[in-house]
């Protein structure tokens, strides 16, 4: 079983506009309503890829009744800690004439005390029977920047980080299995622009050096990069019609791990879960996968070691 975990979901709002005009009265052609934030998508993935999870989140107010219908509709295993603050609300612009996204995200808010208790709790109770542990996403306002490390010390089998700054460097002591986190939060976490893919791995191979066996970057429709032991490999994938790409490297995440978890080499399994994110920009929901499709656009992923 894979458990994901983490403290940031979201009741997410697409709207797609045929032509979207900043400052003027817009009319949406498409509206939609869906559980999201990475920890939701990775778990939401995972289930449609058929892969035994259970999905650990904190939830709030008037979205935690349709994000459990999402879920239970699913058949997907989940665990939810009910608190007091409502879960945040982000909202997907999809501009069909420019093919541009825009992504208004609402910060989510802090949690009580006894409320990341709780949650810390849970996760020890079901990392227990876990063969992988994914932790992604924010930390909330006030939790410490040691949350994510005091959790991933628990955890009785490999761990997979996809979060960033203080929380990602300090979970770095319990050598987690893989890390991925995009460039942009690369650069934040180490603070280095890294503007040049020669900066980009020396940042990769530092961050190995720290803990992570593999460090796996994602950069939009960019090559990610992947590098462990000191050695460093670029994948790519064919470009394909791109719909939505929010949570995009949500499913990259679930689909390494389902490969993971099926016996694959970390090699295969980022191939995999490339695929996977290949396939969710081509729906208009994040996280919107399917197991045949994923297997099929895997033998399109290339991988060379640079």
């Amino acid at each position: 079983m894979i458990l994901a975990a983490g403290l940031t979901p979201a009741w997410q709002q697409i709207l797609r506009f045929e032509d979207f005009r900043p400052g003027e009265v817009n009319r949406a052609s498409e509206a939609h309503w869906c559980p999201s934030g990475k920890v939701l998508n990775v778990g939401l993935a995972l289930a449609q890829l058929g892969a035994p999870c259970v999905t650990l989140a904190p939830l709030g107010g008037a979205a935690l009744a349709p994000m459990e219908r999402a879920f239970a509709e699913l058949g997907a295993r989940r665990r939810w800690i009910e608190v007091e603050r409502a879960t945040r609300v982000c909202t997907t612009i999809l501009d069909a004439a420019t093919r541009q996204t825009t992504e208004l995200v609402e910060n989510a808010g802090p949690l009580a005390a006894g409320e990341l208790q709780r949650f810390a709790g849970a996760f020890a109770e079901l990392a227990s029977t876990a063969r992988l542990v994914v932790l992604t996403g924010s930390l909330t306002h006030g939790a410490p920047p040691t949350f994510f490390r005091e959790l991933a010390a628990q955890a009785p089998c490999p761990v997979l980080l996809d979060i960033r700054g203080p929380e990602l460097l300090a979970a770095l002591a319990c050598r987690p299995l893989v890390v991925k986190p995009n460039r942009e939060e690369l650069a934040h976490t180490l603070g280095d622009d890294l503007r040049d893919d020669a900066a980009l791995h020396r940042a990769m191979h530092a961050v190995n050096e720290q803990g992570a066996q593999w460090v796996v970057i994602t950069s939009g429709a960019a090559p990610v990069w992947a590098s462990s032991q000191g050695r460093l490999y670029r994948f790519a994938t064919p470009p394909v019609e791109v719909q939505n790409p929010i949570g995009s490297g949500d499913c990259l995440m679930a689909g390494l791990a389902w490969g993971l978890l099926d016996g694959m080499e970390p090699l295969e399994a980022i191939c995999l879960g490339m695929a996977a994110a290949a396939e969710n920009v081509t729906r208009i929901l994040p996280a919107d996968v399917d197991a045949p499709r994923v297997l099929r656009r895997r033998a399109s992923v290339n991988y060379v070691a640079v």
